[in-house]
């Protein structure tokens, strides 16, 4: 019987066969699949965050079509294969796990976390880079704002302490509002910009992902406006006539109702 994953490599092989195959997914290459695989990707996360496991599944296999897609591609061009995508990774894991593969020392999440920094680090040598050159340039933009500056943190480039970073944080809002005093709308962009990058700061420093935390807010404000307009429907009205007085009244209601919920 065959097992799954040579099946897939086979639907993928036949999908792509010139002759016999589909045109959509024979005219695809690296960069036009790229986007489909980072879309994939977050997907498998709003399917985590909804706890809804059945989807989490489904989701998780799109992003292995993904992997398989671009191997298949790969192949073709000559350049590598799925067994060399996942002999790679293989040889990474125990590479970077000694303290399960060998007879490493490190035992706790901090020693595991220096080890794993420093074998990067090893496997890097060979390829000159600054410090931040291996952080996407295309990471959503809190994410690389954050890997960056983890990154120069290892290398002493840091704020000491939390107290520190909030200090910085109100400094940049005193300089956003004065862009927003001059009306000049480049500086305001470029004050605001240093303000988020501050709050990401901020998070680092406090453990938090900030790219989660506003997912989170993104998610937490969009279950009110609908809550919003579940009442509004069932009150015979329309959320586009309400004054600001009564979507104050509404929001109050919807917060109440949901941390009930």
């Amino acid at each position: 019987m065959t097992e799954p994953i040579d099946r897939l490599r086979q639907i993928m092989a036949q999908l792509r066969d010139r002759e016999h195959g589909c045109a959509w997914d024979i005219e695809q290459t690296f960069e036009t699949i790229a986007p489909y695989t980072i879309e994939e990707a977050y997907e498998v996360a709003d399917a985590i965050e909804r706890g809804d496991y059945e989807d989490v599944c489904e989701e998780l296999g799109d992003v292995l079509l993904q992997v398989v897609f671009q191997a298949q591609i790969a192949a073709e061009e000559g350049r590598f294969d799925f067994d060399d995508v996942a002999t790679v990774i293989c040889e990474k894991l125990i590479r970077r796990h000694p303290h399960v593969f060998s007879d490493g020392p490190a035992r706790t999440p901090e020693e595991i976390e220096k080890v794993w920094d420093a074998i990067k680090a090893e496997e890097k040598a060979s390829k000159p880079q600054g410090l931040i050159d291996s952080v996407p340039a295309n990471f959503p933009a809190l994410v690389r704002a954050q890997k960056m500056q983890k990154r120069v943190s290892k290398a002493g480039l840091d704020w000491p302490d939390i107290g520190s970073v909030s200090e910085k944080v109100a400094e940049e809002v005193a300089e956003f509002q004065e862009a927003v005093a001059s009306g000049d709308p480049a500086a305001m962009t470029d004050e605001f910009g240093d303000l988020l990058f501050s709050l990401v700061n901020i998070a680092r420093h406090a453990g938090i992902d900030a790219d989660e935390a506003l997912r989170g807010a993104n998610a937490k404000f969009a279950a009110r406006v609908r809550t919003i307009e579940a009442g509004a429907k069932a009150d015979g009205a329309s959320v586009e006539t309400f004054d600001a007085a009564e979507w104050d009244r509404r929001w109050d209601g919807a917060k109440r109702a949901l941390r009930g919920a």
